[in-house]
């Protein structure tokens, strides 16, 4: 009886450690969600996030947008390799979009890698980076369905819900990376 009474005991204090960083985290999530362009998106995307920090999140961020620009790109690829009997207008558009969307995804890798790799003395410059390539990310999607205002049809419909829904996302990011900017979140010194 003494073992099993311990034993619940250990079991609750171990779960209950174990869900403190998450109850964290969730007031992270929920409160730097709030002001974003998209809250909603904004918390269902990162809800998950094992993200302690502002610099966290902000890399989070921009991995779920590089993630669904990474999907956009081989929906629109795919697309594009099976329109060769579509008219040339929505050819031509889709590829744009293959084109457009390749540059965002490059454009999110770059900042994802210097978002791992941020340092004191370069953080104004490193922080502008990124802003201008997220916000570069985002152009291209505006101009990706741009292309498509003269094409109708079920594959304008379906690439503009995808681009889209990658640009909210992508709004999001761009979000996160100026609050960071905001907060100085300045990588710690190292000892």
């Amino acid at each position: 009886m003494r073992f099993t009474l311990l034993l619940l005991l250990l079991l609750l204090s171990h779960s209950s450690a174990a869900r403190k960083p998450t109850s964290t985290t969730s007031h992270l999530v929920r409160t730097s969600c709030q002001h974003a362009s998209y809250p909603n998106l904004c918390l269902h995307t990162l809800s998950t996030s094992p993200a302690q920090t502002p610099r966290d999140l902000a890399q989070a961020a921009v991995a779920v947008s590089l993630s669904r620009a990474r999907k956009v790109s081989a929906f629109l690829s795919q697309l594009s390799h099976t329109s060769s009997s579509k008219p040339k207008r929505q050819r031509v558009a889709l590829g744009d979009c293959v084109e457009q969307v390749s540059d965002s995804v490059d454009e999110l890798k770059r900042t994802l890698e210097e978002l791992h790799h941020l340092h004191e003395e370069t953080f104004r410059w490193q922080m502008s980076n990124a802003q201008t390539w997220v916000s570069a990310a985002l152009t291209n999607d505006d101009t990706c369905l741009d292309g498509f205002q003269e094409v109708d049809g079920e594959v304008k419909a379906d690439v503009k819900r995808k681009i889209t829904n990658a640009a909210r996302v992508t709004s999001n990011a761009l979000y996160m990376i100026n609050r960071l900017d905001e907060s100085r979140g300045r990588p710690r010194s190292k000892p």
